[in-house]
């Protein structure tokens, strides 16, 4: 009887530790014979090849194994092993840095370049490694081997062999400190900054706990306590510059754009190589309202890095440019190179999209976007029916019953207003509206309930059936309550001191319930727009994380029938609580939509909600430009220039 590959793999490892090497070789080939792509089988037969003595075919075989995963660090260090004992210590280096490169927590490559390096006489360098690997080597093996684990992405093996050393040494700050990059890597936000904070009571000097400490509260959207953190790592290493590009992006998401600026052209100025740090000064600009100059920097990037696809994508979000004909050449040039990643392809083929549809061109468009998109949707790994599940289990949870039972729930606060709805329907507009009135203060994509609703899912695999929104019957009165008053305590950032304040998050569609047990006073809107038109814009729109419906015509279609479905149950059950505006309604007649907008918050008429394009704020969504331009009737049916390619799209509406 034949052994599983999990079983076979563990009898090659038992006979490579005995130094059985060419039993180990025997049973790994005919494990391979089997499964060839089996990554971890071809590792173990070049470290067997190795071992043996058989140079050249270790060499090989790592070749090979690194066809399949470029990125498998192991894999390098074992290539730095090799030419290490072949002599080669230039090609040594080189594969032990790359290894580093990709996992910092690989000892032995350190160890290894530290004495290539002195050999070489390379100096400085080897002072370095030897650091790294002295840090390294102070470590417990447990803890080691957790940080090897998450930098090769095993986070579900590294999570409970980490939680287990910290069940021993629970005010370990290392252990800690890991175990919350496990978290942030998971989504688990609020427990990584619990996590950290701990860490720093402990010892309040460890500078890369307090790093990450930053990051995961960027991550969180708490800009304040991002810059805070910033300026307390930036008076130790004034001269960091990941501290410096941590402020930053915190000033710029607080819209201290004079300072997060004057960082970013410090940066570029000391890095010119590095593009990203002119993308992210491009997108700073952008959302200033300097359009100019945003292009200028995306331009730049482009430049530097001609395949870099952010750089054409984020030139194509901005909507209203139009890409030359040399520019036009350069994308293609870069999309079809034998070089270029995954990443960049599919930017470049949404930008391509956008650039022929411009030029009127809509089969070549609809061919790139769909090329596009068909990778996205490979990497998200996105399932249809895991979210029309969710939606199941909102209606089953969230009855009228449900809501009468809990009529005195959350706090009787009118401030907020929840602009929800699909992407790409309009929210941007209407929190533009809203945001022109003296009386509501326009915020961001706020995540706040997103988050909750996430750690009330608590956490699990793929298949279990989540905790969430079935828990909510389980609560009671007061956690609703504190809920709210947490909401509200750190949204107050965003806010500029008027009585109300939008948060404009469209997936709050899906945790209504949870909004009304918190807010039963709050205002809703649905922002809807026509069923086709938002679905093709959504599937023309490279979105900057999330979103992973929207990378196929079915899924969109799947998911937009959800959506609606899902808001004819909130409609029912909470009546009154829900104002819908259809898109093409307030093109037709932004007044009348206006006003009737207005009077369902019950504020008082303004002139500057119908002149929204000429009030100044920070827009951070791909419509920033839209919306700093009066209102055209043109774009409600471009997608029928697409129409004769869409007819999956109509079959997963149930129109065709």
């Amino acid at each position: 009887m034949a052994l599983s590959a999990e079983a076979a793999l563990s009898s090659a490892k038992q006979s490579l530790t005995r130094g059985q090497f060419a039993a180990a070789i025997a049973e790994l080939r005919a494990l391979l014979e089997q499964s060839p792509d089996n990554a971890e089988a071809v590792y173990l037969l070049a470290v067997s090849s190795r071992y043996a003595g058989s140079l050249e075919n270790a060499l090989a075989t790592l070749d090979r194994l690194l066809d399949l995963n470029p990125r498998f660090a192991r894999a390098w260090q074992e290539r730095g092993h090799v030419y290490r004992d072949i002599g080669d210590a230039e090609a040594a280096i080189g594969a032990y840095e790359r290894a580093v490169g990709l996992n910092p927590a690989l000892l032995a490559s350190w160890q290894n370049l530290a004495k290539l390096q002195a050999s070489e006489g390379r100096t400085r360098q080897a002072k370095v490694s030897q650091r790294q690997a002295a840090e390294l080597s102070e470590q417990p093996k447990e803890l080691l081997a957790v940080m090897g684990m998450i930098y090769d992405g095993k986070l579900d093996e590294a999570e409970p062999l980490c939680r287990a050393y910290l069940r021993q040494h629970p005010k370990n700050v290392v252990g800690m400190r890991l175990l919350a990059r496990i978290g942030t890597e998971h989504g688990i936000l609020d427990d990584a900054e619990f996590l950290l904070e701990s860490c720093l009571e402990f010892a309040p000097d460890f500078t890369a706990a307090r790093y990450d400490y930053a990051q995961v509260l960027y991550k969180r959207q708490r800009f304040d306590k991002v810059l805070e953190q910033a300026d307390r790592l930036l008076r130790e290493q004034p001269d960091n510059a990941d501290f410096q590009l941590v402020c930053a992006n915190a000033a710029a998401a607080v819209e201290d754009y004079d300072r997060a600026l004057t960082i970013y052209d410090q940066l570029i100025e000391a890095r010119p190589e590095t593009v990203e740090l002119r993308i992210l000064k491009g997108h700073a600009l952008k959302s200033f309202g300097d359009a100019k100059q945003a292009i200028e920097a995306y331009r730049q990037a482009a430049a530097v890095k001609p395949d870099h696809g952010d750089a054409y994508w984020s030139l194509a979000n901005i909507k209203t440019y139009e890409f030359s004909d040399a520019e036009l050449e350069q994308m293609q040039a870069a999309e079809a190179g034998p070089n270029t990643g995954a990443a960049d392809r599919y930017q470049l083929c949404f930008a391509l999209g956008k650039s022929y549809e411009d030029r009127g061109d809509f089969a070549a468009a609809f061919d790139y976007c769909s090329r596009g998109n068909a990778t996205k949707l490979e990497e998200t790994g996105y399932r249809a029916e895991y979210t029309e599940a969710e939606f199941a289990r909102q209606k089953e949870t969230c009855t009228q019953n449900f809501f009468d039972a809990r009529r005195d729930f959350g706090v009787a606060d009118h401030a907020p207003i929840f602009i929800v709805g699909m992407p790409r329907a309009g929210s941007t507009l209407i929190e533009q509206i809203l945001a022109s009135h003296p009386m509501v203060d326009g915020t961001i994509e706020l995540p706040n309930v997103l988050a909750l609703a996430h750690k009330l899912a608590g956490r699990r695999s793929v298949d279990d059936t989540p905790r969430y929104p079935a828990i909510l019957e389980t609560l009671e009165a007061e956690q609703f309550e504190r809920f709210a008053q947490d909401y509200l305590e750190s949204t107050i950032v965003y806010r500029q001191g008027a009585p109300y304040f939008t948060d404009k998050m469209p997936n709050n569609f899906r945790h209504i319930g949870l909004i009304q047990l918190m807010f039963p006073n709050a205002k809703i809107i649905d922002a809807r727009r026509e069923a086709m038109a938002c679905c093709f814009s959504n599937f023309k729109q490279l979105f900057g994380e999330g979103q992973y419906f929207s990378y196929g015509l079915e899924e969109i279609g799947r998911y937009y029938r959800g959506y609606v479905s899902l808001m004819d149950h909130w409609e029912n059950v909470l009546p009154g609580k829900i104002l819908r505006v259809q898109y093409e309604d307030v093109v037709a007649d932004l007044d009348a939509q206006v006003r009737r907008l207005l009077e369902f918050l019950g504020l008082p008429f303004d002139q500057r909600c119908i002149e929204f394009h000429k009030t100044e704020r920070a827009v951070h969504t791909p419509s920033a430009e839209q919306v700093r331009q009066p209102l055209y009737k043109s774009g409600v049916e471009q997608w029928k220039n697409f129409e004769p390619f869409l007819g999956p799209l109509k079959e997963s509406l149930g129109i065709a």
